[in-house]
């Protein structure tokens, strides 16, 4: 059974490997900066784009 008693509370162990924060969190503007994933989203975007313009003209 857990003691409850107001009494002396050891404090959390350090963490001597941990990484001190950094400045600033990266965030989506860094996500879209990278080629990859703008690559992949220009030709998903050109995919829709086709199938758009395929339903308005041809269909």
């Amino acid at each position: 059974m857990l003691d409850t008693s107001p009494g002396h509370v050891p404090a959390p162990p350090e963490e001597p490997h941990a990484a001190p924060p950094s400045d600033e969190p990266r965030g989506c503007l860094y996500a879209l900066s990278q080629p990859p994933l703008m690559i992949f989203l220009g030709v998903i975007g050109c995919l829709l784009l086709m199938a758009a313009l395929h339903d308005l003209y041809l269909l």
